[in-house]
């Protein structure tokens, strides 16, 4: 039944007593005596009981919808308002719910769009770094390397103060270009460039373990470049952010698809909002239809966790 119905129901019936009392024998005294004053307050009582039941029931619904609305995040996809109460109510409700699944729906094809502009120009980028600027330092350094052969012994340590600076360089521009672009991703697959990724940041103050199988489950590109995004950046978050020695890639086959957990000993998240590193993994994990949680590890520290389902699985 309706909440229209309801409420008219219950005054309807309310004002039908009304009247039927005063039509039939029943009559107040003048002055009113104490027991019909009681019979009166205790009728108008159980009124106002019953239209209250009614109201707390039939907006019930309506309370729920404003905290799921209050609570809603398109990066967060599968939750959704229950379905209950009076007509009105429910077809609001699943009007909301038709509404927020068309909402992530183009979300996750705007994302999907964004992101691929955003990989060519990576590429782009990339390439540019490695073929201008890396070939130019790299004459550079040659040339330092014959100017160091003539130059006056005086000045031999400045012209290898300027060569070493200059290596350095190079290899800096080499280490943005491969983050950039994962050449080793394309041509070598995601085990070697998850062994890769982990030695990459394995410096003097973090250690990064890996436990990868020797092959990997078949999958999609998108879904293998969204495992390697999304473990870049979370040993990059680690490395930046979170003060820790040691971290580890643990990615394992599942009977639904693929596992990717990135888990280290630092200080963990906390009550930190989420910044932007962490949205672009939720945005990413949207694309193949994966499942993304962050929050802290067994032993303390931060977990990233990424199921990959066997939807986005298939051959290369």
């Amino acid at each position: 039944m309706s909440l229209f119905w309801r409420i008219f129901s219950l005054n309807a019936a309310g004002l039908v007593v009304a009247a039927a009392l005063l039509l039939g024998p029943v009559s107040v005294s003048t002055p009113v005596l104490p027991a019909e004053a009681l019979v009166v307050v205790a009728g108008l009582a159980l009124l106002l009981v019953a239209n209250a039941l009614v109201l707390r029931l039939g907006l019930a619904p309506l309370h729920r919808l404003g905290r799921a609305m209050a609570a809603a995040d398109l990066l967060r996809p599968g939750a959704r308002a229950v379905v209950a109460g009076p007509a009105e109510a429910a077809e609001l409700i699943t009007t909301y719910n038709t509404m927020l699944d068309r909402l992530q729906s183009e979300r996750a094809a705007g994302a999907a769009r964004a992101l691929s502009a955003q990989e060519r120009e990576r590429h782009r980028i990339a390439r540019e770094l490695h073929d201008e600027v890396g070939q130019t330092l790299t004459a550079v350094l040659l040339q330092l390397k014959r100017v160091a052969d003539r130059v006056p012994a005086e000045l031999r340590e400045d012209v290898g103060q300027a060569q070493e600076a200059t290596r350095a360089g190079l290899d800096e521009i080499r280490r943005i270009a491969r983050r950039l672009r994962p050449g080793v991703l394309e041509e070598l697959g995601l085990v070697s460039a998850l062994r890769s990724l982990a030695a990459e940041f394995t410096t003097h103050g973090l250690t990064v373990r890996h436990h990868v199988p020797a092959e990997a489950p078949p999958l999609t590109e998108e879904s293998e470049l969204v495992l390697y995004r999304v473990a870049q950046e979370g040993l990059t978050n680690t490395a930046r952010h979170a003060g820790a020695d040691r971290a580890e890639i643990t990615l394992h086959a599942l009977s639904y698809g693929v596992e990717l957990v990135v888990r280290d000993n630092g200080k963990g998240v906390g009550d930190c909002p989420e910044g932007a590193g962490i949205r672009g993994m939720r945005e990413r994990a949207l694309l193949v239809g994966a499942e993304l949680a962050v929050g802290p590890g067994p032993d303390g520290g931060t977990e990233i966790r990424l199921r990959v389902p066997a939807g986005a699985a298939g051959g290369r």
